[in-house]
């Protein structure tokens, strides 16, 4: 299929806005056909199966999310306070389309797909927040008597204890207000004081 047809980016982004914000379980293949305005029989030969489509909508999701954070850590600038307050402002405003229902869904219609999703997740936060603690231990604003690695291992666990549907709903969270939370203990623990960076131990 050639890499840009417009019908199936169409068809995706449709279907990215209203899976991230309700959910998939109550829309049919056929209902989104309808609401694209767009014959089944175009909708069927991009996407066989309403799973396929929201596999690839998680990869649309986690492609997009992707490309913000390696465009903000391609960036030249040498303040380390202002990347971090830049790549949370990132997930956080990718995390806050994705609502409630969806989750839900994907954890009870579809926990392999959750999965998927857990691990994709992983790596994303592993590798970017991993590039991240080491400029920032690299530059003196982060403590050096706490190993990266368990930071981001802090930060991980965190977020896979938390941001799913049941805690969120205990916890009376959103996905970004969750998220938002856990980077603001986990990060804020690990970094030195504006005032005191440069100082020796």
């Amino acid at each position: 299929m050639p890499p840009q047809d417009p019908a199936r980016s169409r068809i995706l982004q449709g279907a990215r806005q209203h899976f991230l914000a309700h959910g998939f379980r109550g829309v049919s293949m056929d209902d989104l056909a309808a609401e694209l305005a767009m014959s089944k029989k175009t909708l069927y030969s991009r996407f066989r199966t309403k799973q396929s489509l929201l596999e690839a909508v998680i990869d649309e999701q986690f492609r997009l999310v992707n490309e913000d954070l390696e465009r903000i850590l391609a960036a030249p600038r040498s303040d380390f306070p202002d990347t971090l307050q830049e790549i949370l402002a990132c997930i956080q405003g990718h995390t806050n389309e994705v609502k409630p229902p969806f989750l839900k869904d994907i954890r009870q219609e579809a926990p392999q797909t959750f999965q998927r999703l857990e691990t994709l997740r992983r790596a994303l936060i592993g590798r970017h927040f991993g590039e991240l603690m080491r400029r920032g231990r690299a530059a003196g604003f982060i403590r050096k008597d706490i190993p990266a690695e368990i930071s981001i291992e802090i930060l991980l666990a965190s977020v896979q204890a938390i941001v799913n549907p049941a805690r969120m709903e205990e916890l009376n969270l959103t996905v970004k207000g969750g998220f938002a939370l856990i980077t603001k203990v986990v990060l804020e623990g690990a970094i030195v004081p504006r005032e005191k960076v440069g100082q020796k131990d």
